[in-house]
């Protein structure tokens, strides 16, 4: 992490971090980068009022959510935070996190999580300068826009933020980001992990040809377009895209369901690696599918880059399609849970995202535009440079 470009400007505040339960150990790495990163400096006017408490041993706020035996809970901080640039971090989507309720044993849901969040933020009492949510998987992300007579869960949780006094949400990959116009005066930024997932595929794969002979960037469905034509356009490869099509015509009085079949756009992918890009691995079926499809298409290998590895299902069609050769590697960050035995997997990488929250937390403590960080495309083009003229 490097933080050079920020010392021009002063802090908003002191900062303080805090980390629910479940996003903990990442956030023990974006505070000891920070921690770091500001020793490094060595500024001079530190101990100027206006940068009280930038320097510090952390930045890591004692506070916890601890529950009764009846599943109730509380939030606790034991430290003060008045008058601080606050960022508080959760991971909704952390299942490894459980709790007692009536004697038994409950796993946290993203509703138990996002309870907490509040929580942490009621006790707050309205002490911290400014309020900032962490949240990269977006609560309720995918109930973003209304079909008939449904809630709008993810409209509804940013207002409930807002209304409690958070100033920025932060979150990474939203399935719709239009959802932030349910919150239109609240600071609301969408990170995208493209570069991370670059510099990951270019460090772990040796001697691939990036261009458009040997590379091809396929997209799972409709809604992944948008990041799947930037990966093309930044490396200089073809696209590809596969959509379900669904047959009615043997569907008889509406009681049977319509067949589907995957059907594929884009050129001829045979001898052609090929980089699935996708927002989630929920049960990973339908990425798998399209593995299978490309291989029935004779490509070559067959990565897969999503930013949420939530494999709902676990790992055995993940290990039988990487013992067959359908597909090489599989790409997560760990901006959300990855349990020890996904992290052991032959075929399994770990996107490591804290150097990458570290500097995002940096910058907008010192109210400075994300827009440097948003903008990958040059960092993109120097790695593969570099990758190109080693391989």
């Amino acid at each position: 992490m490097t933080t050079t470009n920020n010392i021009e400007t002063i802090p908003v505040a002191p900062l303080k971090i805090m980390s629910l339960d479940g996003f903990r150990p990442l956030a023990e790495k974006i505070n000891s980068l920070i921690v770091k990163a500001r020793h490094d400096q060595a500024l001079e006017y530190t101990n100027l009022p206006a940068f009280l408490g930038y320097e510090a041993d952390t930045y890591l706020v004692d506070a916890e959510c601890p529950r009764f035996n009846s599943g109730e809970a509380k939030g606790i901080i034991r430290e003060s935070i008045h008058g601080t640039d606050l960022y508080i971090l959760a991971d909704v989507t952390n299942h490894s996190i459980n709790y007692s309720l009536d004697g038994m044993n409950n796993m946290m849901s993203p509703d138990d999580h996002f309870q907490d969040l509040k929580r942490l933020i009621d006790a707050c009492n309205g002490k911290a300068h400014r309020i900032n949510v962490i949240i990269p998987f977006l609560y309720e992300g995918r109930q973003h826009k209304r079909t008939y007579l449904e809630s709008l869960d993810c409209a509804t949780a940013l207002q409930e933020l807002a209304k409690m006094g958070v100033k920025n949400i932060i979150t990474f990959d939203a399935l719709d980001p239009r959802v932030q116009n349910a919150i239109p005066i609240k600071g609301f930024d969408n990170f995208y992990t493209s570069y991370q997932f670059i510099q990951s595929l270019l460090a772990t794969e040796k001697g691939l040809k990036l261009d458009s002979d040997h590379l091809m960037i396929i997209s799972p469905d409709e809604s992944v377009m948008a990041k799947a034509i930037f990966y093309t356009n930044i490396l200089g490869v073809d696209l590809g895209m596969f959509y379900k099509r669904h047959d009615y015509t043997g569907m008889e009085n509406n009681t049977s369901s319509p067949s589907s079949v995957y059907e594929f756009l884009g050129p001829d992918v045979e001898g052609k690696d090929v980089l699935i890009v996708a927002d989630m691995i929920f049960t990973g079926k339908s990425i798998l599918d399209i593995a299978l499809e490309l291989k029935k298409r004779k490509a070559s290998k067959i990565f897969i880059a999503a930013t949420f590895g939530l494999f709902a299902e676990g790992y055995a069609s993940f290990d039988k399609f990487y013992e067959d050769g359908i597909i090489n590697r599989v790409f997560t960050t760990n901006l959300t849970y990855c349990p020890p035995q996904l992290l052991e997997k032959n075929y399994y990488t770990n996107v490591d995202l804290s150097r990458y929250l570290a500097l995002i937390i940096h910058t907008i403590n010192h109210d400075q535009s994300v827009d440097g960080i948003l903008d990958s495309k040059t960092r993109i083009q120097d790695i593969v440079a570099d990758y190109k003229s080693n391989n």
